[in-house]
């Protein structure tokens, strides 16, 4: 009989919120009495109705996983969270059986449909995508405030910055070069860095990052010269402005991401999960380049394409950035 799956870290949380259709969250303190009580009818409840990748209930101690309990706003013990296709569905408070099996039993139709399609293609309303959706996200791209990006160290008679943001498809995977003078792609300029501050419309909570890179493969390119891919990544989330190259590297990052050939798709894009707690309720978002893949002797990244995936909250008023999370003095 199927048990609940002890969650032990954020990480792990995340990647089966990608694995599953339906997650059931029992949110707990082994030192609280309600929830030592009901917990048998819990279990009970996952050996009867648990489906590999499709419904999967789990346990989480609120005194050990303090970052995920406060992404889902736990303030009564128990809570049992349902999470579908990524969103919160249903919470029930309190040691409430009857309550809870009749939540719960509701997924028994999700799980005699199983063979329903989850999967969202490459284009649609929002445009060209390298990547399909994870289920229950949106591309939320378009909440960023592209008259306040600001791109440092590129080479501005490559690209600009907000050919990175357009709906089309990028010219490589046509006709694998653009039109001279109309490159819609960037390349970084002295060295193989660049800086990213992209500042958004309205509070977001971020789930996936899609890089697109295409460097040149024509037979007649100096493979010597032709610009890498990215390889490690560092995100700053919450930054009131642009970071200069220095305080990037030596900062903490939100989350550092290390990229490899395997990451790349078919159509040269990365689909990068983030770690979804730690990117709840931003305002903006750093992206630093710190290097590119090797592949070369080129000192030069390409960026073709960025989506982002997740969530749009309440936009804010235009032009201002509240700084949050921030430690004091930073």
């Amino acid at each position: 009989m199927p048990q609940p799956l002890d969650i032990t870290s954020a990480t792990q949380f995340d990647q089966l919120l990608n694995s599953s259709r339906t997650v059931v969250a029992n949110f707990y303190s082994e030192s609280n009495g309600p929830s030592s009580q009901i917990a048998p009818i819990y279990d009970q409840l996952s050996g009867a109705i648990s489906r590999p990748n499709l419904i999967t209930f789990v346990k989480i101690n609120t005194q050990t996983q303090k970052d995920i309990t406060t992404a889902y706003n736990i303030t009564t013990l128990p809570t049992f969270v349902i999470i579908r296709n990524g969103k919160v569905a249903d919470k029930i408070q309190g040691a409430n059986p009857v309550k809870l099996s009749s939540a719960i039993k509701k997924l028994v139709t999700e799980a005699e449909n199983a063979g329903e399609s989850s999967g969202s293609g490459s284009s649609g309303p929002d445009g060209w995508r390298g990547a399909d959706l994870p289920r229950g996200y949106s591309d939320i791209t378009d909440q960023i405030e592209s008259r306040r990006c600001e791109l440092l160290n590129y080479d501005s008679q490559v690209g600009d910055l907000k050919v990175l943001f357009e709906k089309k498809q990028p010219s490589a995977l046509s006709s694998g070069k653009a039109a001279a003078g109309s490159n819609d792609w960037i390349e970084s300029d002295t060295d193989e860095q660049l800086l990213l501050f992209m500042p958004f419309m309205s509070m977001v909570k971020l789930h996936t990052i899609q890089i697109t890179s295409l460097p040149p493969s024509d037979e007649d390119e100096d493979e010597a010269e032709a610009p890498m891919r990215p390889k490690l990544i560092k995100l700053f989330t919450n930054k009131p402005h642009n970071l200069g190259f220095d305080e990037a590297e030596d900062m903490t990052a939100t989350q550092t991401i290390e990229l490899t050939e395997k990451d790349w798709n078919a159509v040269g894009t990365a689909n990068i999960p983030l770690r979804f707690v730690k990117f709840q309720n931003i305002n903006s978002l750093v992206l630093f380049v710190m290097n590119g893949d090797g592949s070369n002797d080129s000192e030069k990244v390409r960026l073709d394409r960025i989506r982002l995936i997740g969530e749009a909250g309440a936009k804010r008023e235009m032009g201002k950035l509240e700084k949050i999370g921030d430690e004091p003095g930073e």
